[in-house]
């Protein structure tokens, strides 16, 4: 009895251990996408990235097998396990590595080549796979699982693979001595303890074949599906780390998109995974039968209500967990952007007021001028146009007294009645002046002038109208506050977002130059391109990228300019021997221009194009020079 019940204590545990490694293999997947999505140019993320492919690697290959699947097929999913196992340990000398230059401590070249050498030992570890040495061959009926036979080779990839991992723990540790704020402090303490995470999902597959794992199963099987749901936690919470490096959002963004990623993705998908279980089990139970019908009908069923509940209560959770104490001012924004009056909401509105304007006059055309300035223009216009093409607005305009007239009187103009559209009364004084924000056009019939109940009504709508044009004029006023503040938010987001984890470095250094800046730079440096003040004295001298190709130049940072914006112009340049065809048109403009010094006639004559052209070629050709140079500056920032 004491067997049967040990028995079925193990089956439970295999059991529990699938689900969890099904639902790590997705939580892993989807959180691999996110890194790619957002936060890739980062190389923090970019060495996460890899480790969570290496995760996915381990997991779904363990995922996919069950009794069903032949032999060779355990045997090709086992071994593919193992490319994802060896190349976690590079993977994690890597991030160690790119935490620790984030952290103000840049690798003089020693740790980069250690992280190179050892992807290189991996890869040598690949090949032993391949060659069947690391590990031997399919033990099919092994305790406590199938497993591949162990190797003294197994036994040394084991010591380097512990080896290694204590090695990305002492930079984590490093790095995490270079904190100087509690919120670095904190993040990088969530990313030790989310680093262990596949380091303990992966381990429990090298002790496959060992003698622990034969003579104790329960335990060994215990300790996996501990091991793993502490790895379903514990990769989350790496992944809430990782995804605050390279970006300059601020952290409420940064939460609440990590937070409907995981909701959307894997809590979705294990969710509709645990509900489609279920739905078999029962149909096997109750009807003796492996399939149920119920079983796509569940799994949608389950999708549309978790996402449309997603949908639901996202701007509750959103508030509740993110905003904090700046509650009230980011529900102010969220309410702008859902009610915000854009130029096509604003004739949209027109219409229906000019509609109406229509309808209660049997008019056959009316129209709304917004008055710009001391400029008149057509915003809208409603019925048969050809009548008001026989107008000018200008004599319209003249015609109304807008410094003193704030009643409500109608003109007349031509075929027209003129409604002059003023702003709303600041302060209730019937005397302040309202300037003039623009006029409503009514087409009239000389014989059916408006009656009281139809005057009252236009003007009515004629208020609506007003009403939209002023707010329209306010939010304008607005955006262009807003497009004056851009450079100066972006300059503060960055050094925010750097002054996480580097306080040594993030208020010192400038941040990365707009690319609008940055081609004129370009432009003026290739001008002086053999010699001049515009190189010289160029802000292009202050990039990291220039000063560090200084070095090369015995600290001659002219010449280091100079060979900079050769590498970027050589980037332009396609692929074969010169030609002077359309693909090669902006390589040639930047070779024989700056490079070669000729004039603007004699290149605009030998690519057989008007100097217009040749100019607008060559704002084209300067701008994908500077964005060369922004990306090479941004890999050496991560760097």
């Amino acid at each position: 009895m004491f067997n049967g019940w040990l028995d079925g204590l193990l089956v439970g545990l295999k059991t529990i251990n699938s689900i969890l490694t099904a639902g790590i293999a997705i939580t892993a997947f989807s959180l691999f996408l996110y890194a790619l999505s957002f936060n890739l140019r980062d190389r923090v993320a970019r060495s996460f990235a890899i480790i969570l492919l290496c995760v996915v690697v381990v997991f779904t290959t363990e995922a996919l097998q069950n009794r069903s699947i032949p032999s060779w097929g355990i045997e090709l999913l086992l071994r593919l396990q193992w490319v994802g196992i060896i190349f976690l340990p590079p993977a994690y000398l890597h991030l160690s590595d790119a935490v620790l230059v984030t952290a103000g401590r840049p690798s003089r070249g020693r740790r980069r080549l250690a992280v190179r050498l050892i992807y290189v030992v991996s890869l040598g570890f690949l090949l032993l796979l391949i060659g069947g040495r690391l590990v031997g061959a399919l033990v099919p009926n092994g305790e406590p699982a199938p497993h591949l036979q162990r190797t003294p080779w197994t036994e040394f990839f084991t010591v380097y693979y512990i080896g290694i991992m204590i090695w990305a723990g002492y930079n984590f540790l490093r790095a995490f001595g270079r904190m100087l704020t509690r919120s670095g402090q904190r993040r990088m303490l969530y990313l030790m303890a989310g680093a262990t995470a596949p380091a303990l999902g992966s381990y429990p597959y090298l002790l496959f074949g060992s003698e622990l794992a034969a003579r104790y199963p329960l335990f060994f099987w215990s300790t996996a599906v501990l091991i793993n749901i502490l790895v379903a936690v514990l990769v989350i919470v790496m992944a809430y780390a990782v995804a605050f490096f390279g970006v300059s959002w601020p952290d409420r963004i940064v939460k609440s998109r990590l937070f409907k990623w995981l909701l959307r993705g894997p809590v979705t998908a294990s969710l509709a995974l645990t509900v489609i279980t279920l739905v078999r089990r029962a149909g096997i139970y109750f009807q003796n039968e492996p399939y149920s019908a119920f079983v796509p009908l569940s799994m949608v069923v389950t999708v549309l209500l978790f996402e449309h509940a997603i949908t639901l209560f996202s701007p509750l959770w959103e508030r509740l967990l993110f905003f904090g104490r700046d509650r009230a001012e980011l529900q102010l924004l969220q309410n702008i952007e859902e009610r915000l009056l854009t130029r096509g909401d604003l004739q949209q509105f027109l219409e229906t007021v000019l509609a109406a304007v229509r309808d209660h006059l049997q008019s056959p055309c009316a129209f709304v001028a917004a008055l710009d300035g001391t400029e008149l223009t057509l915003s809208v216009v409603a019925g048969n146009r050809a009548l008001l093409d026989q107008e000018n607005l200008d004599e319209a305009l003249q015609m109304i007294d807008h410094k003193g007239e704030n009643g409500r009187h109608e003109f007349t103009w031509g075929g027209f009645w003129i409604l002059p559209l003023h702003q709303r009364r600041g302060n209730g004084d019937r005397d302040e002046v309202r300037p003039l924000l623009g006029l409503l056009g009514v087409a009239r019939k000389l014989d059916h002038p408006m009656d009281k109940d139809q005057r009252e009504a236009v003007w009515l709508l004629a208020d609506r109208a007003a009403l939209a044009l002023e707010d329209r004029h306010l939010q304008q006023r607005v955006f262009r506050s807003l497009e004056d503040l851009q450079p100066q938010i972006d300059m503060i987001q960055q050094m925010r977002a750097a002054g996480r984890y580097d306080t040594r470095a993030s208020f010192l250094t400038d941040p990365l130059p707009h690319e609008s800046d940055l081609a004129d730079w370009v432009k003026d440096a290739l001008t002086h391109y053999w010699g001049g003040p515009k190189l010289t004295n160029s802000p292009l001298m202050k990039l990291k990228i220039v000063q560090m190709l200084a070095e090369e130049y015995d600290g001659n940072t002219p010449n280091a300019l100079r060979a900079l914006l050769r590498k970027a112009v050589d980037q332009i340049k396609p692929e074969g021997d010169r030609r002077f065809t359309s693909e090669w048109i902006l390589y040639n403009i930047l070779e024989m221009k700056f490079i070669e010094g000729r004039k603007v006639r004699e290149v605009a004559g030998r690519l057989a194009m008007s100097e217009a052209d040749l100019y607008r070629k060559q704002r084209v050709a300067v701008e994908a020079v500077a964005r060369a140079i922004l990306d090479m500056e941004q890999n050496e920032v991560v760097q």
